[in-house]
């Protein structure tokens, strides 16, 4: 049984939602989501609750079943508050400048890296080895985070390239004589 799926998931206070048939809609302050649910996974909403159930006990509907449900929480939470992810530039000589909506990275290439975010991201930089990435969907959000560091992820030895801030980069040491 799915601990995560048991629990209801409650339409918090300034969201609207509706059901139609196994789409969710959610809009609110930050913007409108929707999500389709798997037909192996019941959805019922009553009294601002949504509840998501197996429609039979096969590991094809209870593994559909927690996943469902977080997702539906996901877009409540992000058309609410939104999401975002921070990253750090670590190293010499790296950083990020905005340029108009795009972003604009010195990452010890020959050349800057210039990133444009889909629509519905907004990218920030707040130092210029700080860049705050924001939207209200949170898969969007991530991917774009995981675009940036891809261009130069953190290496072990002396740690540097583009971190989430919350990422821990486990350091090795180096040659010895």
């Amino acid at each position: 049984m799915s601990r995560i799926g048991k629990k209801p998931v409650t339409i918090p206070e300034g969201v609207t939602a509706s059901l139609d048939g196994q789409t969710v809609t959610a809009k609110g302050p930050k913007g409108e989501l929707t999500f389709v649910v798997n037909e192996h996974v019941l959805v019922k909403m009553e009294d601002g609750v949504v509840t998501v159930d197996p429609k039979d006990n096969s590991k094809t509907a209870r593994s559909f079943w927690g996943m469902s449900r977080t997702m539906i929480e996901n877009i409540f939470i992000g058309v609410k508050d939104g999401y975002s992810k921070t990253l750090e530039i670590n190293g010499v000589g790296y950083r990020a400048a905005m340029q108009g909506q795009n972003v604009q990275l010195s990452l010890g290439f020959s050349h800057e890296v210039v990133y444009s975010p889909p629509p519905g991201v907004t990218i920030a930089c707040t130092k210029p080895t700080e860049i705050v990435i924001s939207g209200h969907d949170k898969q969007v959000v991530g991917q774009v985070a995981a675009e940036i560091r891809a261009y130069r992820p953190p290496e072990p030895y002396k740690g540097k390239g583009v971190k989430y801030a919350d990422e821990v980069i486990f350091r090795k040491e180096g040659k010895k004589k």
